[in-house]
């Protein structure tokens, strides 16, 4: 359901773009020379209209928390939009004779008539999720913090479409499949979100059996989750579960990103040598020490390889032994400050990606001395050295610098959804939230 509301408010934003400059067009030229001027501005709009959408989307326009009405949502729709018009102005004066266009009064109206027509018709659909009746009701049939946790994210964001309308804490005994048809007459049951052990159970699986045909739909905690969050309940997952759904006989898409890490990654190293060889310098002479930092990380099937970074810490920084980075750490020289602010310090790992000890995207590797640690107090840890790691990743882009056995065990969930689900479309999109985090995450 989330994913469908993110197509319709897709799909409402194209045609509100095609929909501000038609009336643009007409406002200026008047309709008796409106097919000529749509002529002319189509083809050149249409790639800014493309850019525009880009914008929207690393604003976090299609994501959940911005399909409500508050300040989120409007100071992040009014930030896109102002650097959507500059980046057009952009475009179109640096580029004028691919454009053929330099508009300055047609772009400013145009971005006044799509910023109220668009904010309009997200208010519009906020209200009909939160308020109208396509709300999708659901019966939980189990408890656990993963539950709770669910439907407290629920409440508090309407928006997504859930209503959880009852919940059986507790199994049933004799007359079970009673109870749950009269709950699920009395509340209008859309869903049924239960458990996996449950469905193993015979009582419970010959009731949901009994349920197809009255068109309601049942599915376990986990896939429930999945859709949700975009991550996957560490705490809830079996070693069936991963026979059953990860899947790693991908030759075309692994062949695919190789090729393209390869490419890419030559092309980035040639484009920023020159600031390579300034980052080079400014280390040099501000502080003592090698200028690229060499650590052993685990790779693809738990295999050991060298890790480049430009050095960031003064050199005596591990003298007690290797320890996570900490946020403001006092062991980090000045330029080494902006570099990780910057993410600058990951520029040599372009050569990590051309010997192919990582990718572009993947599960960020660790160093040996924390695997050992992780392995031993977080469930299916090394099953993200099942895949080849990479410069940034599904967790990176979703949660905080971690510094902690609990933030590792978060992002080890975002890690198994991307193992999990990997494409090339989503490799992507990580890269394109990776540049957005780039100018506003600090390490």
């Amino acid at each position: 359901m989330t994913k469908a509301k993110k197509i319709v408010i897709l799909l409402g934003d194209i045609l509100i773009l095609y929909g501000a400059l038609t009336l643009t067009l007409i406002f200026r030229y008047g309709q008796s020379h409106f097919g000529e001027s749509f002529y002319a501005h189509i083809k050149p709009f249409s790639l800014i209209f493309l850019i525009w959408l880009i914008t929207f989307y690393l604003a976090d326009l299609y994501k959940e928390k911005c399909l409500r009405i508050g300040l989120v949502m409007i100071r992040a729709f009014i930030l896109a939009l102002i650097v959507n018009v500059i980046s057009s102005i952009i475009l179109f004066y640096l580029f004028p004779l691919f454009f053929q266009l330099t508009p300055k009064t047609n772009l400013a109206i145009f971005a006044l008539i799509f910023g109220i027509l668009d904010i309009t018709w997200r208010f519009i659909l906020v209200k009909i999720y939160i308020s109208g009746g396509l709300k999708n009701r659901l019966l939980i049939i189990g408890d656990s913090p993963i539950i709770s946790e669910v439907i407290n994210y629920l409440k508090t964001n309407p928006q997504i479409g859930y209503d959880v309308a009852a919940q059986i804490k507790e199994s049933f005994g004799q007359g079970a499949e009673e109870s749950i048809n009269q709950i699920i007459a009395k509340e209008k049951i859309d869903t049924i979100v239960l458990r996996p052990q449950l469905k193993k159970e015979l009582k419970f699986a010959k009731i949901f059996y009994q349920l197809l045909t009255s068109k309601i739909s049942v599915i376990d905690l986990i896939t429930f989750y999945e859709i949700i969050f975009k991550k996957l309940p560490l705490d809830e997952l079996e070693e069936s579960w991963f026979i059953e759904k990860v899947s790693l006989r991908r030759h075309f898409y692994d062949v695919v990103k190789r090729t393209i890490d390869v490419f890419f990654s030559l092309l980035l190293s040639l484009i920023l040598l020159p600031l390579m060889l300034i980052i080079t310098i400014l280390i040099k002479l501000t502080s003592n020490g090698p200028i690229v930092l060499k650590q052993k990380r685990i790779g693809e099937n738990e295999k050991k390889f060298t890790l480049y970074k430009f050095r960031t810490m003064k050199i005596d920084a591990e003298r007690n032994g290797a320890q996570w980075a900490t946020k403001n750490d006092p062991r980090v020289t000045p330029v080494g400050r902006l570099l990780r602010r910057t993410h600058l310090d990951e520029l040599p790992q372009l050569l990590n990606i051309i010997k192919g000890d990582i990718s572009f995207v993947g599960p960020r590797p660790e160093r040996p001395e924390f695997v050992s640690q992780l392995e031993e107090k977080i469930p299916y840890y090394e099953i993200r050295h099942l895949i080849k790691p990479g410069l940034t990743g599904w967790a990176q882009i979703n949660y905080r610098y971690g510094a902690s056995i609990e933030d590792a065990h978060e992002k080890l969930q975002y890690d198994i959804y991307y193992i999990k689900n990997c494409s090339l479309l989503i490799d992507v999109l990580i890269l394109l939230k990776t540049v957005r985090l780039l100018f506003i995450t600090p390490k």
